[in-house]
Protein backbone atom coordinates (compact mmCIF):
# COMPACT_ATOMS: atom_id res chain seq x y z
CA UNK A 1 0.00 0.00 0.00
CA UNK A 2 2.92 2.32 0.78
CA UNK A 3 4.42 1.64 -2.65
CA UNK A 4 1.10 2.40 -4.37
CA UNK A 5 0.70 5.65 -2.42
CA UNK A 6 4.21 6.90 -3.24
CA UNK A 7 3.82 5.91 -6.91
CA UNK A 8 0.47 7.75 -7.18
CA UNK A 9 2.00 10.89 -5.62
CA UNK A 10 5.09 10.80 -7.87
CA UNK A 11 3.08 10.16 -11.05
CA UNK A 12 0.53 12.79 -10.04
CA UNK A 13 3.22 15.44 -9.59
CA UNK A 14 4.88 14.65 -12.94
CA UNK A 15 1.66 14.77 -14.98
CA UNK A 16 0.21 17.73 -13.08
CA UNK A 17 3.33 19.86 -13.61
CA UNK A 18 3.40 18.92 -17.30
CA UNK A 19 -0.23 20.00 -17.80
CA UNK A 20 0.35 23.11 -15.67
CA UNK A 21 2.99 24.20 -18.20
CA UNK A 22 0.50 23.92 -21.07
CA UNK A 23 -2.11 25.80 -19.02
CA UNK A 24 0.09 28.74 -18.00
CA UNK A 25 1.56 29.34 -21.47
CA UNK A 26 -1.84 28.93 -23.15
CA UNK A 27 -3.31 31.61 -20.89
CA UNK A 28 -0.33 33.92 -21.48
CA UNK A 29 -0.86 33.56 -25.24
CA UNK A 30 -4.55 34.44 -25.04
CA UNK A 31 -5.85 30.89 -25.49
CA UNK A 32 -8.84 29.92 -23.38
CA UNK A 33 -8.41 26.94 -21.08
CA UNK A 34 -11.89 25.50 -20.64
CA UNK A 35 -10.91 23.25 -17.72
CA UNK A 36 -7.83 22.62 -15.66
CA UNK A 37 -8.17 19.54 -13.51
CA UNK A 38 -6.19 17.82 -10.81
CA UNK A 39 -6.66 14.08 -11.33
CA UNK A 40 -8.78 12.51 -14.05
CA UNK A 41 -12.60 12.39 -14.37
CA UNK A 42 -15.15 11.73 -13.07
CA UNK A 43 -15.18 15.10 -11.38
CA UNK A 44 -15.52 15.34 -7.60
CA UNK A 45 -16.07 19.10 -7.54
CA UNK A 46 -14.93 22.27 -9.25
CA UNK A 47 -15.11 26.04 -9.11
CA UNK A 48 -14.94 28.96 -11.56
CA UNK A 49 -15.18 32.75 -11.56
CA UNK A 50 -18.70 33.90 -12.32
CA UNK A 51 -18.72 37.13 -14.31
CA UNK A 52 -22.42 37.55 -13.58
CA UNK A 53 -22.16 37.23 -9.79
CA UNK A 54 -18.57 38.55 -9.52
CA UNK A 55 -17.53 35.71 -7.25
CA UNK A 56 -16.22 32.16 -7.32
CA UNK A 57 -18.93 29.58 -7.96
CA UNK A 58 -18.73 26.03 -6.59
CA UNK A 59 -19.81 23.04 -8.71
CA UNK A 60 -20.38 19.55 -7.32
CA UNK A 61 -20.18 16.38 -9.40
CA UNK A 62 -19.83 15.95 -13.15
CA UNK A 63 -22.74 18.07 -14.35
CA UNK A 64 -22.15 20.29 -17.39
CA UNK A 65 -20.83 23.76 -16.62
CA UNK A 66 -21.36 26.73 -18.93
CA UNK A 67 -18.79 29.45 -18.36
CA UNK A 68 -16.42 31.55 -20.43
CA UNK A 69 -13.78 31.25 -17.69
CA UNK A 70 -11.66 28.30 -16.66
CA UNK A 71 -13.24 25.58 -14.57
CA UNK A 72 -10.77 24.35 -11.93
CA UNK A 73 -11.66 20.80 -10.93
CA UNK A 74 -10.67 18.08 -8.51
CA UNK A 75 -11.28 14.63 -9.94
CA UNK A 76 -11.63 11.13 -8.52
CA UNK A 77 -8.65 9.42 -10.23
CA UNK A 78 -5.51 10.92 -8.61
CA UNK A 79 -3.04 10.24 -11.42
CA UNK A 80 -1.89 13.70 -12.42
CA UNK A 81 -4.07 16.23 -14.17
CA UNK A 82 -5.25 17.59 -17.49
CA UNK A 83 -5.96 20.84 -19.26
CA UNK A 84 -8.72 21.20 -21.86
CA UNK A 85 -7.66 23.93 -24.28
CA UNK A 86 -10.12 25.47 -26.69
CA UNK A 87 -9.42 24.49 -30.30
CA UNK A 88 -6.65 22.00 -29.48
CA UNK A 89 -8.08 19.53 -32.03
CA UNK A 90 -8.06 22.06 -34.87
CA UNK A 91 -11.59 23.44 -34.54
CA UNK A 92 -12.72 27.10 -34.23
CA UNK A 93 -9.78 28.54 -36.18
CA UNK A 94 -11.51 31.91 -36.48
CA UNK A 95 -11.88 32.34 -32.70
CA UNK A 96 -9.06 34.55 -31.30
CA UNK A 97 -9.17 32.53 -28.05
CA UNK A 98 -8.74 29.21 -29.88
CA UNK A 99 -5.44 27.30 -29.97
CA UNK A 100 -5.87 26.53 -33.67
CA UNK A 101 -6.40 30.23 -34.42
CA UNK A 102 -3.02 31.28 -33.03
CA UNK A 103 0.21 31.74 -35.04
CA UNK A 104 2.54 28.77 -35.35
CA UNK A 105 5.12 30.11 -32.87
CA UNK A 106 2.41 30.55 -30.17
CA UNK A 107 1.15 26.99 -30.68
CA UNK A 108 4.70 25.61 -30.50
CA UNK A 109 5.31 27.50 -27.24
CA UNK A 110 2.13 26.07 -25.72
CA UNK A 111 2.99 22.52 -26.77
CA UNK A 112 6.62 22.78 -25.65
CA UNK A 113 5.65 24.21 -22.26
CA UNK A 114 4.85 20.79 -20.78
CA UNK A 115 8.30 19.46 -21.68
CA UNK A 116 9.99 22.58 -20.31
CA UNK A 117 8.03 22.42 -17.04
CA UNK A 118 9.06 18.80 -16.50
CA UNK A 119 12.69 19.81 -16.97
CA UNK A 120 12.29 22.77 -14.59
CA UNK A 121 10.74 20.41 -12.03
CA UNK A 122 13.75 18.10 -12.35
CA UNK A 123 16.17 20.98 -11.79
CA UNK A 124 14.19 22.12 -8.73
CA UNK A 125 14.06 18.60 -7.23
CA UNK A 126 17.77 17.99 -7.82
CA UNK A 127 18.57 21.38 -6.25
CA UNK A 128 16.46 20.53 -3.20
CA UNK A 129 18.19 17.15 -2.93
CA UNK A 130 21.65 18.77 -3.04
CA UNK A 131 20.53 21.25 -0.36
CA UNK A 132 19.21 18.49 1.94
CA UNK A 133 22.16 16.20 1.27
CA UNK A 134 22.65 13.58 -1.42
CA UNK A 135 24.69 10.38 -1.29
CA UNK A 136 27.95 10.96 -3.14
CA UNK A 137 31.36 9.39 -3.42
CA UNK A 138 33.61 11.05 -0.82
CA UNK A 139 36.01 13.40 -2.58
CA UNK A 140 38.40 16.07 -1.37
CA UNK A 141 37.42 19.65 -2.08
CA UNK A 142 33.76 18.97 -2.88
CA UNK A 143 32.75 22.20 -1.13
CA UNK A 144 29.88 20.58 0.77
CA UNK A 145 29.25 19.32 4.28
CA UNK A 146 29.51 15.57 4.73
CA UNK A 147 27.84 13.24 7.23
CA UNK A 148 26.89 9.57 7.57
CA UNK A 149 29.96 8.21 5.80
CA UNK A 150 29.62 4.57 4.79
CA UNK A 151 30.87 1.97 2.36
CA UNK A 152 28.34 1.18 -0.38
CA UNK A 153 28.17 -1.44 -3.11
CA UNK A 154 28.27 0.16 -6.55
CA UNK A 155 28.15 -2.96 -8.74
CA UNK A 156 27.50 -6.67 -8.38
CA UNK A 157 28.95 -8.99 -11.02
CA UNK A 158 26.69 -11.56 -12.67
CA UNK A 159 27.00 -15.15 -11.34
CA UNK A 160 29.37 -14.00 -8.61
CA UNK A 161 29.40 -15.09 -4.94
CA UNK A 162 28.00 -11.67 -4.05
CA UNK A 163 25.00 -12.16 -6.37
CA UNK A 164 24.41 -15.62 -4.93
CA UNK A 165 24.52 -14.14 -1.41
CA UNK A 166 21.82 -11.61 -2.35
CA UNK A 167 23.97 -8.48 -2.21
CA UNK A 168 22.45 -5.63 -4.22
CA UNK A 169 23.69 -2.35 -5.59
CA UNK A 170 23.33 0.37 -2.93
CA UNK A 171 23.78 -1.98 0.03
CA UNK A 172 25.95 -0.68 2.86
CA UNK A 173 28.83 -2.93 3.98
CA UNK A 174 28.74 -2.43 7.74
CA UNK A 175 30.89 -5.34 8.95
CA UNK A 176 31.55 -9.05 8.80
CA UNK A 177 32.73 -12.21 10.55
CA UNK A 178 34.22 -15.49 9.38
CA UNK A 179 33.15 -19.04 10.15
CA UNK A 180 36.41 -19.89 11.94
CA UNK A 181 37.03 -17.20 14.54
CA UNK A 182 33.53 -15.78 14.56
CA UNK A 183 35.02 -12.37 15.31
CA UNK A 184 32.87 -9.41 14.28
CA UNK A 185 34.74 -6.71 12.37
CA UNK A 186 33.20 -3.29 11.83
CA UNK A 187 34.40 -1.80 8.55
CA UNK A 188 35.89 1.67 8.87
CA UNK A 189 37.35 2.15 5.40
CA UNK A 190 37.77 0.50 2.00
CA UNK A 191 41.06 -1.21 2.91
CA UNK A 192 39.42 -3.08 5.78
CA UNK A 193 36.72 -4.44 3.48
CA UNK A 194 39.29 -5.51 0.90
CA UNK A 195 41.52 -7.18 3.51
CA UNK A 196 38.57 -8.97 5.13
CA UNK A 197 37.44 -10.51 1.82
CA UNK A 198 40.90 -11.35 0.41
CA UNK A 199 42.15 -12.91 3.66
CA UNK A 200 39.19 -15.31 3.71
CA UNK A 201 39.13 -16.69 0.17
CA UNK A 202 37.58 -20.13 0.15
CA UNK A 203 36.13 -19.63 3.64
CA UNK A 204 32.50 -19.00 4.49
CA UNK A 205 31.95 -15.43 5.65
CA UNK A 206 29.00 -13.53 7.02
CA UNK A 207 28.54 -9.89 5.98
CA UNK A 208 26.52 -7.37 7.95
CA UNK A 209 24.52 -5.40 5.39
CA UNK A 210 22.26 -2.36 5.71
CA UNK A 211 19.66 -2.02 2.97
CA UNK A 212 18.03 1.32 3.66
CA UNK A 213 17.07 1.05 7.34
CA UNK A 214 16.89 -2.77 7.23
CA UNK A 215 19.84 -4.71 8.74
CA UNK A 216 20.70 -8.02 7.05
CA UNK A 217 23.22 -10.82 7.50
CA UNK A 218 24.26 -12.55 4.28
CA UNK A 219 26.45 -15.64 4.02
CA UNK A 220 28.76 -16.66 1.19
CA UNK A 221 32.24 -17.81 0.20
CA UNK A 222 34.76 -15.57 -1.63
CA UNK A 223 36.36 -17.24 -4.66
CA UNK A 224 39.97 -18.37 -4.60
CA UNK A 225 40.15 -17.89 -8.36
CA UNK A 226 38.13 -15.00 -9.83
CA UNK A 227 37.75 -13.43 -13.30
CA UNK A 228 39.85 -10.37 -14.08
CA UNK A 229 38.46 -7.17 -12.62
CA UNK A 230 35.85 -8.82 -10.39
CA UNK A 231 37.64 -9.71 -7.18
CA UNK A 232 36.99 -12.63 -4.85
CA UNK A 233 33.40 -11.66 -4.03
CA UNK A 234 32.47 -9.97 -7.32
CA UNK A 235 31.55 -6.52 -6.05
CA UNK A 236 32.85 -2.98 -6.44
CA UNK A 237 32.35 -0.57 -3.57
CA UNK A 238 33.12 3.04 -2.69
CA UNK A 239 33.07 5.26 0.36
CA UNK A 240 30.06 7.55 0.25
CA UNK A 241 28.52 10.22 2.47
CA UNK A 242 25.53 12.53 2.57
CA UNK A 243 26.88 15.75 1.03
CA UNK A 244 24.87 18.96 1.40
CA UNK A 245 25.54 22.39 -0.10
CA UNK A 246 24.53 26.01 0.64
CA UNK A 247 21.36 27.01 -1.23
CA UNK A 248 23.17 28.93 -3.98
CA UNK A 249 25.61 26.07 -4.62
CA UNK A 250 22.74 23.55 -4.42
CA UNK A 251 20.92 25.36 -7.24
CA UNK A 252 24.05 25.30 -9.40
CA UNK A 253 24.66 21.61 -8.69
CA UNK A 254 20.98 20.76 -9.31
CA UNK A 255 20.79 22.59 -12.65
CA UNK A 256 24.07 21.21 -14.01
CA UNK A 257 23.23 17.70 -12.83
CA UNK A 258 19.84 17.86 -14.59
CA UNK A 259 21.57 18.72 -17.87
CA UNK A 260 24.07 15.88 -17.40
CA UNK A 261 21.26 13.39 -16.76
CA UNK A 262 19.33 14.69 -19.80
CA UNK A 263 22.39 14.32 -22.02
CA UNK A 264 22.97 10.77 -20.74
CA UNK A 265 19.35 9.80 -21.47
CA UNK A 266 19.41 11.38 -24.95
CA UNK A 267 22.72 9.72 -25.86
CA UNK A 268 21.40 6.37 -24.59
CA UNK A 269 18.26 6.71 -26.74
CA UNK A 270 20.43 7.65 -29.74
CA UNK A 271 22.65 4.60 -29.19
CA UNK A 272 19.61 2.30 -28.94
CA UNK A 273 18.08 3.71 -32.14
CA UNK A 274 21.40 3.35 -33.97
CA UNK A 275 21.75 -0.28 -32.86
CA UNK A 276 18.25 -1.01 -34.09
CA UNK A 277 19.08 0.58 -37.46
CA UNK A 278 22.24 -1.52 -37.89
CA UNK A 279 20.39 -4.60 -36.56
CA UNK A 280 22.39 -5.05 -33.39
CA UNK A 281 20.96 -6.03 -29.97
CA UNK A 282 19.61 -2.86 -28.39
CA UNK A 283 20.45 -3.92 -24.85
CA UNK A 284 17.24 -2.26 -23.71
CA UNK A 285 15.32 -3.20 -20.57
CA UNK A 286 12.04 -1.26 -20.66
CA UNK A 287 9.76 -0.92 -17.65
CA UNK A 288 6.13 0.12 -17.79
CA UNK A 289 3.92 1.58 -15.05
CA UNK A 290 4.06 -1.65 -13.01
CA UNK A 291 7.85 -1.87 -13.17
CA UNK A 292 8.22 1.81 -12.31
CA UNK A 293 5.79 1.38 -9.39
CA UNK A 294 7.86 -1.50 -8.01
CA UNK A 295 11.06 0.51 -8.45
CA UNK A 296 9.40 3.48 -6.74
CA UNK A 297 8.65 1.32 -3.70
CA UNK A 298 12.27 0.16 -3.54
CA UNK A 299 13.57 3.73 -3.81
CA UNK A 300 11.11 4.99 -1.18
CA UNK A 301 12.60 2.58 1.37
CA UNK A 302 16.00 4.25 0.94
CA UNK A 303 14.76 7.65 2.09
CA UNK A 304 13.21 10.97 1.06
CA UNK A 305 16.22 12.33 -0.82
CA UNK A 306 16.27 9.20 -3.01
CA UNK A 307 12.61 9.79 -3.88
CA UNK A 308 13.48 13.37 -4.89
CA UNK A 309 16.25 12.18 -7.20
CA UNK A 310 14.14 9.37 -8.65
CA UNK A 311 11.21 11.72 -9.33
CA UNK A 312 13.58 14.21 -11.00
CA UNK A 313 14.97 11.49 -13.29
CA UNK A 314 11.46 10.33 -14.20
CA UNK A 315 10.53 13.94 -14.95
CA UNK A 316 13.47 14.30 -17.36
CA UNK A 317 12.52 10.99 -19.00
CA UNK A 318 8.94 12.20 -19.41
CA UNK A 319 10.15 15.48 -20.92
CA UNK A 320 12.45 13.78 -23.44
CA UNK A 321 9.92 11.15 -24.47
CA UNK A 322 7.20 13.79 -24.94
CA UNK A 323 9.58 15.76 -27.16
CA UNK A 324 9.90 12.84 -29.60
CA UNK A 325 8.33 13.68 -33.01
CA UNK A 326 5.78 10.90 -32.65
CA UNK A 327 2.07 11.55 -33.32
CA UNK A 328 -0.02 11.87 -30.12
CA UNK A 329 2.98 13.26 -28.22
CA UNK A 330 3.79 16.97 -27.88
CA UNK A 331 6.76 16.55 -30.21
CA UNK A 332 4.49 14.98 -32.84
CA UNK A 333 2.07 17.91 -32.70
CA UNK A 334 4.97 20.35 -33.01
CA UNK A 335 6.17 18.37 -36.05
CA UNK A 336 2.86 18.94 -37.84
CA UNK A 337 3.08 22.69 -37.13
CA UNK A 338 6.62 22.78 -38.59
CA UNK A 339 5.37 20.92 -41.68
CA UNK A 340 2.62 23.52 -41.96
CA UNK A 341 5.23 26.33 -41.94
CA UNK A 342 7.40 24.58 -44.53
CA UNK A 343 4.58 23.80 -46.99
CA UNK A 344 2.82 27.12 -46.42
CA UNK A 345 -0.58 25.62 -45.54
CA UNK A 346 -2.02 23.53 -42.69
CA UNK A 347 -1.86 19.76 -42.85
CA UNK A 348 -5.25 18.16 -43.42
CA UNK A 349 -7.03 18.12 -40.07
CA UNK A 350 -8.47 14.68 -40.85
CA UNK A 351 -5.03 13.28 -41.69
CA UNK A 352 -3.41 14.78 -38.61
CA UNK A 353 -6.17 13.51 -36.31
CA UNK A 354 -5.87 10.04 -37.81
CA UNK A 355 -2.09 10.10 -37.32
CA UNK A 356 -2.49 11.11 -33.66
CA UNK A 357 -5.08 8.36 -33.12
CA UNK A 358 -2.77 5.75 -34.63
CA UNK A 359 0.15 7.04 -32.58
CA UNK A 360 -1.95 6.92 -29.41
CA UNK A 361 -3.09 3.36 -30.18
CA UNK A 362 0.51 2.24 -30.73
CA UNK A 363 1.63 3.85 -27.46
CA UNK A 364 -1.21 2.15 -25.55
CA UNK A 365 -0.34 -1.19 -27.18
CA UNK A 366 3.30 -0.75 -26.18
CA UNK A 367 2.25 0.08 -22.62
CA UNK A 368 0.05 -3.03 -22.42
CA UNK A 369 2.88 -5.20 -23.76
CA UNK A 370 5.45 -3.76 -21.34
CA UNK A 371 3.02 -4.03 -18.42
CA UNK A 372 2.36 -7.71 -19.19
CA UNK A 373 6.11 -8.27 -19.43
CA UNK A 374 6.62 -6.58 -16.04
CA UNK A 375 3.94 -8.77 -14.45
CA UNK A 376 5.67 -11.91 -15.71
CA UNK A 377 9.24 -10.73 -15.05
CA UNK A 378 8.49 -9.65 -11.48
CA UNK A 379 6.33 -12.71 -10.70
CA UNK A 380 3.47 -10.36 -9.79
CA UNK A 381 0.76 -12.58 -11.29
CA UNK A 382 1.45 -15.32 -8.72
CA UNK A 383 1.58 -12.74 -5.92
CA UNK A 384 -1.78 -11.31 -6.99
CA UNK A 385 -3.26 -14.84 -7.02
CA UNK A 386 -2.18 -15.37 -3.40
CA UNK A 387 -4.01 -12.18 -2.37
CA UNK A 388 -7.32 -13.28 -3.91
Amino acid sequence: MFTVLVFVIVLGILVFVHELGHFIVARRNGVRAEEFGFGFPPRLFGFFWSEQNKKWKFVRGSREVKTKNTLYSLNWIPLGGFVKIKGEDGEEKNDPQSFSGKPAYSRIRILAAGVIMNFILAMALFSLAFFIGVPQVVEEGSGGKTKDQKIQVMEVAKNSPAENMGIKMGDELAGGKDSVAGEIIKFQNLKEVQSFINDRKGQEIRLEIKRGSEPLELTGTPRTDSPNGQGALGISYVETAQVSYPWYRAIYEGVTYAFRVAWLIISTFAMIIWRLIVRQPAGLDVSGPVGIAVLTGQVAKLGFVYILQFTAMLSINLAIINAFPIPALDGGRILFILIEKIKGSPVSQRFEQRAHNIGFALLISLMVFVTARDLIRLDLIEKIKTIF
